[in-house]
């Protein structure tokens, strides 16, 4: 059902994203159908616009011819004004009439051109305004036309991906659907048959209950008839009232001190070795034994440690016994159990002695803080450890007084009520915890304190390897004390509960009792396995002499009604089978009562057709009624004697009806118990047939619940190691991706290291190149030359005598012959002075 829970709220989940989804879509589809509106009214601006412009352009045309047309004209009317001015020049002499109207038409002409001319400048500045203002709005109605289109192609593929998602998630969602409907379907049918198996189960539990009602009202009456001795009503009889040996507790118990032993054993080791290792630090620090001879409170407190063995061993050998002393055979409480005293002893002896040495523990911290080279931090530290041996020690106390309250009952024989035993045990495990917080505090400050030491300049390797050794005690000792608490807090249940109580009383077993119940449990065991001993008789002869007889009436009166509901079953079956056999009979007799009522209705119409007729008729009639009646009593004789078929409720019947009566009947309940045998005998093979393919079916399924168990296992386990697999390809992909860059510093500091051997090869040819040219001078230039070749590397000099060959060959390829001849002279001064150097301050030009 938790499936099919998770499975509707999943779905109900994506149905509420799908329609999230839907909604965004139709927001979407909606605003790219605003933008292609946008798109459409703006292209039809963009016409529109477009359509001015050629408007204007045809305007600005018929300006411009019109403007030629002024142009022309204007050119005329100067031309014409040219020829007024020459020919009014020819007429001055004329009157002032004439040159007064020319000058009035020559005033009007200008007037008119100045007119013109304006109105051309203003309508070239109008064009060109126009024709900028229109450049702009095309400019800016392109760039928004491209903006609105890639914001139309981004809508577009948003619509087209959120469409393609949308589509793969509607598919998605029909598969889960379909695939979620299987599988409510399986799981509807799945819970019908547990609903039905429910219904039995009930049905089994109310038959149960009431089966079990019945019992215990016949066990309640025949324990108040057949029992009436009874210890609890009586307080007289109570010191009789002995609980029952539990041996699950005996076990437990011995189990839970078992480890508590190994936890024992621990904490012993962990003391010892912190004793120990303390005897050692008080030999070598603050003063060196060896060196010099420690202080008399230092040597008290070391002779006090050396002696823990003897108060901390005891405490191991006396839990080991009191863990001997518990076995299956025994009853253990508090007041049985005598070797927690001796525990409980040993354990105080050893808190004597922790409180005797912790005078010692104080005043050697005191010493340490004396030394010269302790520094303030070393003295808060000491003293912190001074607050947690105080401590450690109360701790210790506590325990012992808790451990001693649980020892007392087994010395003193007074009952002690359980209340205040369960009240001593939480306090104990508080203690315990108690006294892990303050070693675990203790160990802590040791360690800071031996950090602190490590960097005095005094410090010796024997003091360091002691701290570390005291150290890894305390740790331990931490662990014991922690692991101890631990698992007292985990079973105080157990402690706190009582495992043996007589009934209807709070006080605790008593010693008189748990001995009272060994006897039982061996008396019990000797008889459980037919160790003949003699025994007390615990009724009254007298009593169980009635008793005998009662219970003797009472079996045979059991007997007889067993027997009379046998002869009852019986009698009922044979009344069953009568039952049977007379309805067959009955219906055997509605078939012959039929035939017989038949037969006279056709008797009847023969006669009325031969009353009819003639006497002839009348004896051929009666001939042929004769003849009908001797074949119909044939008929029905050769009837009698075919096979009757008879049907039931039960089954079909087939019967063989003689000639005796008797027999007859024999047959038919003969065929009858032969019939209902054979329906007992299928539907007994059918119910076999059917419980053997429940079993099988029920073995399979069982069969497949393991096989699908351990397919989930291997399917998880191959599900590890894919995942372990791609760790390992991913760490082998770092590993190779690593491997590589180095490959490729490697690689470039190798061609870096090539090009800078390929440097020093090239400097070591010039300087080659440079020896063979100066190898052309005379004997100065070579010693010049040596000199020059002396300030070289060592490197340089080592592939000197390598080169000779090479040297010389060049030599002799580049100087001249005749420099070498005797008679040579050399004429430079600088190459060949008078007087050449010497390499050395003995030898000389000559000596070489």
């Amino acid at each position: 059902m938790a499936n099919v829970t998770d499975l509707q709220t999943k779905y109900s989940k994506l149905a509420q994203e799908y329609s999230k989804l839907r909604a965004q879509n139709q927001v979407l589809k909606k605003a790219v159908v605003d933008e292609q509106a946008n798109c459409v009214s703006l292209k039809d601006q963009l016409k529109q616009r477009d359509q001015s412009l050629r408007k204007q352009e045809q305007e600005m045309d018929s300006l411009s011819f019109r403007n030629q047309q002024l142009a022309k004209r204007v050119e005329l009317l100067q031309e014409e004004l040219a020829v007024c001015e020459a020919k009014g020049k020819k007429g001055k002499n004329k009157g002032d009439s004439p040159s007064q109207h020319a000058l009035e038409t020559k005033n009007v002409f200008d007037e008119d051109l100045q007119k013109k001319i304006e109105e051309n400048e203003r309508l070239h500045i109008q064009f060109y305004e126009a024709d900028e203002l229109h450049k702009r709005q095309e400019a800016q109605l392109r760039a928004r036309l491209q903006e609105l289109e890639r914001e139309a192609e981004q809508h577009q593929d948003a619509v087209n991906g959120l469409n393609t998602k949308y589509t793969d998630t509607i598919e998605r969602l029909h598969s889960d659907k379909a695939r979620l409907e299987l599988k409510t379907q399986t799981l509807e049918r799945e819970a019908q048959e547990c609903r039905m198996r429910a219904e039995d189960c009930q049905q089994q539990l109310r038959r149960c209950q009431t089966e079990l009602s019945r019992q215990v009202k016949q066990s309640s009456s025949v324990i108040q008839e057949k029992v009436p001795f009874n210890d609890t009503k009586f307080v007289h009889y109570n010191s009789l009232n002995v609980p029952p040996h539990n041996r699950r507790h005996q076990l437990k118990a011995r189990d839970v001190v078992g480890q508590a032993l190994s936890f024992i054993q621990d904490l012993v080791a962990a003391l010892l070795n912190f004793h120990s290792y303390t005897e050692q630090r008080v030999h070598i620090y603050p003063r060196d034994s060896s060196i010099e001879p420690i202080s008399a409170l230092n040597q008290k407190f070391s002779q006090y440690l050396h002696e823990n063995a003897a108060y901390v061993r005891p405490l191991e050998e006396s839990f080991l016994q009191l863990h001997q002393s518990i076995t299956e055979d025994t009853v253990t409480v508090l007041e049985t159990v005598v070797k927690l005293k001796s525990f409980a002893d040993h354990f105080s002896s050893y808190v004597q002695f922790l409180k005797k040495i912790l005078p010692y523990q104080l005043k050697s911290l005191e010493e340490e803080c004396e030394a010269p080279l302790c520094t303030a931090a070393l003295t808060a530290k000491n003293q912190e450890l001074h607050g947690d041996m105080k401590r450690v020690t109360s701790m210790f106390e506590k325990l012992q007084n808790y451990i001693n309250v649980l020892a007392l009952p087994s010395v003193c024989q007074d009952v002690v009520p359980q209340s205040s035993t369960s009240a001593v045990f939480t306090q104990l495990a508080g203690c315990l915890h108690s006294l892990h917080d303050a070693i675990k505090e203790m160990s802590k400050h040791y360690n800071q304190k031996a950090g602190l030491e490590q960097e005095l300049p005094t410090v010796t390797q024997k003091l360091l390897t002691t701290s570390e050794c005291l150290l890894g005690s305390l740790g331990s000792l931490t662990s014991s004390t922690g692991k101890i608490a631990t698992f007292f807090s985990n079973n105080l249940d157990f402690f706190t509960s009582p495992a043996y109580s007589p009934k209807g009383s709070t006080m605790a077993l008593s010693p008189l009792q748990a001995e009272t119940m060994l006897a039982n449990k061996k008396k019990a065991s000797a008889y459980i396995s037919a160790i003949k001993k003699p025994r007390p008789q615990s009724v009254p002869y007298s009593e169980a002499l009635s008793n005998r007889r009662i219970l003797t009436s009472s079996t045979e009166s059991r007997e007889g009604l067993t027997q009379q509901v046998q002869q009852s079953l019986e009698k009922i079956a044979r009344l069953e089978q009568e039952k049977e056999h007379w309805l067959l009979e009955a219906q055997l007799g509605k078939v012959r009562l039929e035939k017989e009522n038949q037969r006279i209705v056709d008797l009847e119409a023969q006669l009325a057709a031969a009353l009819g007729g003639s006497l002839a008729a009348q004896s051929a009639a009666a001939g042929t009624l004769t003849q009908s009646h001797e074949e119909m009593e044939a008929e029905s004789t050769a009837a009698g004697k075919e096979l009757t078929l008879c049907t039931s409720l039960v089954g079909m019947l087939c019967t063989t009806p003689s000639v005796e009566h008797v027999g007859d009947e024999e047959s038919r309940e003969q065929l009858i118990k032969t019939h209902y045998m054979a329906r007992v005998g299928e539907l007994t093979t059918q119910l076999q047939i059917s419980d053997s393919k429940a079993v099988h079916f029920h073995s399979e399924c069982r069969a497949l619940a393991k096989r699908l168990a351990i397919a989930e296992k291997s399917r998880e386990s191959l599900s590890e190691d894919v995942k372990r697999a791609n760790q390992n390809i991913t760490r082998l992909q770092d590993e190779l991706t690593t491997t590589k860059r180095s490959y490729e510093d490697q690689l470039s500091m190798m061609s870096d290291h090539l090009c800078s051997m390929n440097e020093t090869l090239s400097k070591q040819r010039e300087e080659i190149d440079t020896l063979k040219l100066g190898s052309k001078v005379g004997k100065s230039f070579r010693f010049r030359s040596l000199s020059m070749v002396s300030d070289q590397p060592p490197h340089v000099l080592r592939e000197m005598p390598k080169r000779t060959k090479d040297v010389k060959a060049a030599f002799e390829a580049v100087v001249p012959p005749d420099f070498l001849h005797p008679t040579f002279v050399c004429k430079d001064p600088y190459f060949c002075p008078q007087e050449p150097p010497l390499l050395s301050g003995t030898r000389s030009t000559s000596d070489h």
